[in-house]
């Protein structure tokens, strides 16, 4: 089994006592009638919004691919907007709020940022670069450290390097 995955079961229970206080909470304040309609309000609205973002980013892959871009950007968009409105249509409020939040642009944006450095780490750079495009190096100049088996390029501000991406050896 992977590392992170042992924690998936735990998670859940929690999410799961977490989700059961929170309506118990609700409903005490609200009554338990009005808690009940919200979570299937929440319910119908995440419904809804998964056909919607599941055709957006359809449509995103599908425009990035027939102009030749990388479609990186496109998808994670998508999967962002889906686990969204997944987290809509799943039944509880926690999970609603956290859905809700990931349909926000600056939350969506972040969370798209995340998704593709998550990607990029766990991809050959070859792939990475496939997906979402070359990426932006930035190179400090230091000391120069030169070998004779690899000399150290020096470029002036603004010009460009060629190089490649070496992938670290893994144990």
């Amino acid at each position: 089994m992977r590392r992170g995955m042992r924690y998936v079961p735990p998670a859940l229970l929690l999410l799961a006592v977490l989700e059961l206080t929170v309506f118990v909470l609700v409903g005490r304040g609200v009554g338990f009638g009005l808690a009940l309609l919200l979570v299937f309000a929440v319910s119908l609205l995440g419904l809804a919004l998964l056909r919607r973002e599941g055709m957006r980013a359809w449509r995103g892959f599908r425009a990035a691919a027939a102009s030749g871009q990388p479609p990186g950007r496109q998808v994670t968009e998508g999967l962002v907007g889906l686990a969204g409105a997944l987290l809509l249509a799943l039944p509880g409020l926690v999970t609603g709020a956290l859905g809700l939040l990931l349909l926000l642009p600056p939350v969506r944006r972040l969370a798209r940022a995340g998704a593709q450095r998550a990607t990029e780490r766990r991809v050959s750079s070859m792939v990475a670069g496939d997906l979402f495009g070359p990426r932006r190096v930035r190179v400090y100049r230091g000391a120069p450290q030169q070998t004779p088996q690899t000399p150290q390029p020096v470029a002036e501000p603004g010009q460009a390097i060629e190089g490649e991406i070496v992938e670290p050896r893994r144990p």
